[in-house]
């Protein structure tokens, strides 16, 4: 795999309809700075907003991959972003004047003629790969859809599907060196659904831009003579359409003995895209699907996002430990002697934060709280919490350091047992409800197994008056 980002030489453009809007697009790639990533541009639009092409901007999976911004929307942007991981492009411009890039022949192929044709220029910034070190995880236990990452330094995926239709049947598929394999076994195989589908398709206002010479129909119905030109009128498809022998409307040829597996990696590999990064990682995945795989790029970019964090905070790493103190300082506001978490021990983006706090007899509280007997203010335990929880919370915005966290509202404080000095605090703390800038947490402290508070609370997230 590359070692540094690229984009392409020149600017170049495809124009046509889009699969499922139907709406003609011109769509003109061009060459972006490094670290600039992938973002589509409506050009057609007011201000000409701008939508990175991250899992954090998907809008609809229906039957394609939508993202958006706004009032602003892109449908169908997989096969466009299969086609850029596919070349290993980093940074590229993808203007459009409509709501949809062209679908062309239904592949990826045709965008992977126009992106060499504008020539592939190397720049001098390192690829910003995530390397998977453990196994992520997607079940979909009704769908039966399972999709797994696990480490490798490299980058693979194995794909099978079995939608229990004999018309189909079971079929697998997998690529392994994606500079040799992508372009001549990946990117030419069509997208494709199945006869029994196409009406209520086009009842739900999708496949507009469909027709028999850029989707693969796979007949798994029979259908009389009026019924196939009721159909025709009602997709809007000129041609006379019939039932093909090979089980494929109209006898149309596939590319490949499995194509329909073929495409169903394609669409994988341009959901990925989503994380934002290219990845190393071997992934298996059974029975994908749209909304299973931008389900499953959200966790990887989740984890990609962590890392970020872990990397842009931690000076020394140490095992066990996810930020020390000094990079608790880069995050938090406070200082002595209000800091009171020493330690960031485990993180999940969006989710949960666990914070240590050693409590030791030199605390300034502890000279008026107890003389004599020496007890921490159950107040300052929600504190630690909360500054805990702030952590989670600063981590979630682009510019942290020109936020607070502040106390709204607290419910539900239980003390239960009194903290000492020499005790180890442990401060889990839990993301329940986000709404704009206001936010609810659960947090419990524990010293060893003992549970000695919880507290439910309310925060909201301000602009610091005091940011250059």
């Amino acid at each position: 795999m590359l070692e540094k980002q690229h984009t392409i030489s020149s600017p170049i453009s495809l124009t046509g309809k889009g699969l499922h809007t139907g709406t003609s697009c011109k769509m003109t790639f061009k060459p972006a700075p490094e670290n600039y990533g992938i973002k589509f541009i409506r050009v057609d639009l007011n201000d000409k907003p701008e939508i990175p092409a991250n899992a954090d901007y998907v809008i609809d999976v229906s039957r394609g991959t939508t993202i958006g911004l706004g009032e602003a929307k892109v449908h169908t942007v997989e096969h466009v972003l299969a086609a850029i991981v596919g070349l290993q492009i980093d940074n590229l411009i993808i203007e459009l004047d409509g709501i949809e890039p062209p679908v062309e022949d239904g592949s990826s192929k045709p965008y992977v003629k126009a992106l060499k044709k504008a020539g592939i220029q190397k720049q001098e910034a390192p690829k910003d790969y995530l390397i998977i070190d453990q196994t992520v995880m997607y079940h979909d236990e009704d769908n039966q859809i399972d999709i797994v990452a696990l480490p490798l330094n490299d980058y693979r995926l194995t794909v099978m599907v079995d939608y229990q239709n004999p018309a189909l049947g079971s079929q697998h598929t997998g690529l392994f060196d994606l500079e040799k394999e992508f372009e001549k076994e990946f990117s030419t195989a069509r997208t494709f659904c199945f006869l029994s589908e196409v009406e209520e398709l086009a009842d739900r206002g999708l496949i507009k831009g469909g027709d028999i010479e850029n989707a693969v129909v796979i007949v798994d119905k029979k259908c009389t003579e009026n019924e196939l030109k009721e159909l025709r009128k009602k997709i809007g498809v000129k041609e006379k359409v019939i039932i093909g022998e090979n089980g494929i409307l109209n006898n149309k040829t596939l590319r490949f003995k499995n194509e329909p597996v073929r495409h169903k990696l394609l669409d994988l590999i341009g959901d990925l895209a989503l994380i934002g990064a290219p990845i190393k990682a071997q992934i298996l995945a059974a029975r994908p699907g749209h909304k299973a795989n931008v389900e499953f790029a959200k966790k990887i970019r989740k984890l990609y996002q962590q890392k970020k964090l872990e990397k842009k905070y931690q000076l020394v790493k140490k095992e066990g430990v996810v930020f020390d103190s000094e990079a608790i300082q880069k995050i938090l506001p406070h200082r002595y002697p209000f800091l009171l978490v020493d330690r960031i021990v485990e993180l999940e983006l969006d989710k949960k934060v666990v914070g240590t706090k050693m409590v030791t007899i030199n605390e300034p509280f502890f000279q008026g709280h107890f003389p004599g007997k020496p007890i921490m203010p159950g107040v300052l335990i929600i504190e630690s919490m909360a500054q805990t929880g702030g952590v989670l919370l600063l981590n979630s915005l682009e510019n942290p350091c020109e936020k607070l966290v502040y106390f709204m509202q607290i419910n539900n404080a239980k003390f239960r047992k009194p903290v000492v000095p020499g005790d180890h605090l442990y401060l889990e703390v839990h993301l329940k409800n986000r709404k704009s800038k206001i936010v609810m947490m659960s947090g419990k402290a524990f010293v060893g197994s003992d549970l000695v508070a919880e507290a439910d609370f309310m925060a909201a997230i301000v602009d610091r008056k005091d940011k250059a």
